[in-house]
């Protein structure tokens, strides 16, 4: 199939006067295609959706709305603007000009995180694929499917590295990414995370909080990257990457609003039986996916996370802003760990603390957005406060894998936990009640018993706007 550069694929980086990389994205457009219908979003292939899509890098190119279909949608490859005179802000290549190309020292680990970065897009959409089916409003679905074009144009972004900068390797593993798939047992994805399911609206909004902002710190450490490419691609990922936040944390708002005032007309914390969903259940639902989401940034204690710092390939969550060497090859870090059956906080090399870091700042980020739920809660004056539970909670990876740790931080016995377990995680019973509210509303206007409106529509356009005109498949 051949490309129309300048209409199909906006983008950047004069895609139409590089025949070589035309070519395999020629041989590797068609795969994509026949993935995207076989595993992205189920039905709804033929609907018009009110999307917004990137033409360009500036404020007028960024967000272009308008109606299309999904399989039509123009995906671009887009970097940021280049900056002037650009140099390594840390490591040990530290002042040194960025790479254009690819060092051929760091080529292997370099192919590593892009594809590592590049495998969670099209997880995310094949996490997602059944949820159209029983989304909670039109403004709902229309999000749902502007977040799955946008983890899709990641993916171009990824695979437009691999491909310009990688030669054979590059389209292999371009391939690849479109061989693995979320919960397959013989070829699943390479993060954990990224193979369990998104079964229902409530996780789909805890994902987009808690899992897209652990994209958010990912994409910003490699927006730091001495590869002046990958720096530039990630720099303009992050401005899509922060509408899926957005998405998540309105709709666990609109979630918790909706709850509270049920709770008010009824004069109940029971309002399950009137279409709600109790905030405890809401409580259980955070503690599960902040977890998950914490066990992405990897071990406290990380030498591949030292080395991607010291090589100037990954750096921290807005790295010049930090006020020391930027070498950290003298400096410590607070880290907290298990020791004779206690929590103790010690002190260690800061160069091999890196992903713990990246992890603090993102349980700061993380609580923000908490604390404007529970302002929610308590303006509608009800007794309640949703938190986070205690980063050792329900771990899998790191200093607290197989450490049984209460969300207040308390190391417990495998007996307790087992008591105490369906209070803080999901249970089978929470999630049929949750997924028997799922129902769809898909007319104008229309939203469903377990949720808030928000407070104004996309680009200015009404709540009761066809955001998605359903001509399902």
């Amino acid at each position: 199939m051949a490309i129309d550069y300048s209409e199909q694929i906006p983008n950047n980086v004069n895609l139409a006067e590089n025949r070589r990389l035309q070519r395999a994205l020629e041989q590797w457009q068609p795969g994509f295609l026949r993935w995207w219908r076989e595993l992205g979003p189920l039905g709804f292939q033929t609907a018009d959706v009110y999307l917004r899509t990137a033409i360009s890098v500036d404020a007028e190119g960024w967000a272009t709305f308008g109606y299309v279909q999904m399989p039509e949608y123009r995906w671009g490859i887009f970097l940021a603007e280049a900056e002037h005179n650009r140099n390594i802000a840390f490591g040990q290549h530290k002042g040194e000009p960025v790479w254009r190309d690819v060092p051929g020292e760091h080529r292997g680990t370099l192919r590593r995180l892009i594809v590592t970065q590049g495998d969670t897009e099209p997880a995310s959409v094949e996490q997602q694929r059944q949820l159209g089916a029983t989304a909670p409003s039109l403004y709902d679905l229309r999000n749902l499917f502007q977040v799955n074009v946008e983890e899709a144009r990641h993916l171009w972004a990824m695979v437009y590295l691999l491909q310009a900068y990688f030669g054979r390797d590059g389209r292999e593993e371009a391939a690849a990414l479109l061989e693995r798939h979320s919960g397959s047992s013989d070829h699943p994805r390479i993060l954990g995370a990224f193979n369990e399911p998104t079964p229902d609206w409530l996780s789909f909004f805890m994902f987009t909080y808690f899992t897209d902002r652990d994209g958010k710190y990912q994409l910003a450490s490699l927006a730091e990257s001495g590869f002046d490419p990958l720096s530039r691609t990630c720099r303009f990922m992050l401005t899509e990457e922060a509408h899926h936040m957005f998405v998540g944390e309105m709709g666990v708002a609109r979630v918790v609003a909706r709850t509270c005032g049920l709770m008010k007309k009824y004069a109940t914390e029971k309002v399950s039986g009137y279409g709600g969903i109790e905030l405890p259940i809401i409580q259980r639902y955070l503690n599960l996916h902040y977890a998950v989401s914490l066990d992405l940034f990897g071990s406290e204690i990380s030498t591949n996370a030292a080395n991607y710092y010291s090589a100037g390939l990954k750096g921290r969550f807005r790295e010049t802003e930090h006020s020391d060497d930027h070498l950290l090859t003298e400096q410590t870090y607070p880290v907290l760990h298990v020791e004779g059956g206690h929590l103790l906080e010690t002190r260690q090399p800061a160069l091999l603390a890196i992903n713990e870091m990246l992890r603090d700042e993102y349980i700061r980020d993380s609580a923000r957005g908490v604390a404007r739920w529970n302002k929610i809660i308590r303006d509608a004056g009800v007794d309640y406060e949703l938190r986070l539970p205690h980063r050792g909670f329900n771990r899998r990876i790191g200093e607290f894998a197989g450490v049984r740790i209460s969300p207040e931080g308390e190391i417990i016995s495998e007996e307790t936990w087992r008591t105490s377990e369906s209070s803080w995680l999901p249970t089978l019973a929470d999630r049929e009640f949750v997924k028997s509210l799922m129902k769809p509303a898909i007319k104008p206007g229309e939203f469903a018993s377990w949720i808030s409106p928000p407070a104004r529509g996309i680009n200015h356009q009404p709540l009761d706007f066809a955001y998605v005109r359903c001509n399902a498949d």
